[in-house]
């Protein structure tokens, strides 16, 4: 079997394997061919990738001959012609945004597994994409926010007097939060999280950092540790609450969202207005409508001293550790895939594939896909 390992397109650096992780997919009875450049932007060169053992070659023969492709993010438009009946494509969709996309894959007879599908259970935990980049986001994210906030994070006694610590207001805990949490707390802030999902709360207390808590949410055991959307009385409690937090806060690191969903809208206008000149948002949720109400994916806005930055692609400028990352989960999905002689074995009823495969033989798969695009 050749699986083929293609290079992103526009700001995207990462790649979906680095050589490292190549190295253990040979082992498997894999054949690789990477495309030429692919790891160029997480300063990987092509020799690395043949030291590895896998060849290299244009874009075309990588996807003429590949059995199984490999991407970060689902590939480019131009390509659907490229690819042949019954080929396996592996990467990040974002199904509601790339639903024409996944219909003309689904027509083409292609199967599409949906890497961010992957259930949140125990047994797909070595598998989670999203969870590695949102480790990535979190981190990032508290480190750009301490570089924008014109105070220090920590508490400082000095001759010169008593530096307070910043205060830190993080919206969601989720994977990216709760790294967003351990970030701030190491640098030396007071920390605040709000999420609906109370079974975080014992997590975010462990990290130092102090819960709010709403009363009413509604969650979902059918939603595999996910956000549901809420209605809109509770809705209109949470940001009555998160507004009196968040005029108290120095920085406001946003990261909730709902897979298939677009981000709930947690921080108002008016609460950004009331916010004291200085003071840093930073939208994690940003290409999915973000959760502050004047984001803009890909921008930094000034409001009244308040600077909003809208970004979702930290992981992109964190290459390196990213691909890493992102590689050794794809190698353990691909484990439940490949057989002992390195043959495929897509078991459609197998409950991680079965939530993560979009499409296959012309035919929609995962149940969460179907809800999120309202197909019976």
């Amino acid at each position: 079997m050749i699986t083929g390992i293609l290079r992103e397109s526009g700001a995207e650096n990462r790649v979906a394997m680095l050589p490292s992780e190549v190295a253990g997919l040979r082992k498997l009875g894999v054949e690789i061919i990477v495309e030429i450049c692919a790891g160029a932007g997480a300063f990987v060169n092509d020799k690395e990738y043949h030291d590895a053992g896998a060849s290299t070659a244009h874009r075309k023969i990588v996807i003429n001959r590949s059995d199984i492709l490999l991407s970060v993010n689902a590939p480019v438009q131009d390509d659907i012609n490229s690819f042949r009946e019954g080929q396996i494509l592996c990467s990040l969709l974002n199904p509601l945004e790339n639903h024409v996309w996944l219909e003309k894959a689904r027509l083409a007879s292609l199967t599409v597994l949906a890497l961010d599908m992957i259930p949140r259970t125990t047994r797909a935990q070595s598998m989670d994409v999203l969870s590695s980049m949102g480790t990535v986001s979190g981190y990032r994210a508290v480190l750009e926010a301490a570089l924008r906030s014109p105070r220090f994070f920590p508490m400082f006694m000095s001759a010169a007097g008593t530096i307070k610590p910043s205060k830190v207001l993080i919206l969601g805990a989720g994977v990216a939060g709760l790294q967003a949490v351990a970030i701030a707390r190491k640098l030396g802030a007071v920390v605040e999280v709000f999420d609906v999902r109370s079974a975080v709360k014992e997590e975010v207390k462990s990290l130092g950092a102090k819960f709010i808590e709403v009363e009413g949410a509604k969650e979902d055991a059918a939603a595999g540790g996910y956000a549901v959307e809420q209605t809109g009385e509770f809705r209109k409690k949470q940001q009555e609450l998160i507004q009196r937090h968040a005029v108290l806060s120095d920085v406001v690191i946003a990261t909730a969202q709902i897979p298939g969903r677009k981000a709930p809208l947690l921080l108002l206008k008016d609460t950004v207005l009331s916010m004291r000149p200085g003071s840093v948002i930073i939208d994690l949720a940003a290409s999915t409508g973000g959760n502050c109400e004047l984001t803009e994916n890909g921008k930094t806005l000034d409001i009244n001293g308040v600077k909003i930055i809208g970004k979702s692609d930290y992981p992109a400028e964190m290459p390196y550790d990213a691909s890493k990352m992102f590689g050794s989960n794809l190698i353990n999905l691909l484990k439940i895939m490949i057989n002992k002689e390195g043959r495929l074995n897509l078991n459609v009823q197998d409950e991680i594939l079965n939530c993560t495969i979009a499409v296959h033989e012309k035919e929609y798969i995962s149940q969460r896909i179907k809800q999120i695009l309202n197909i019976k």
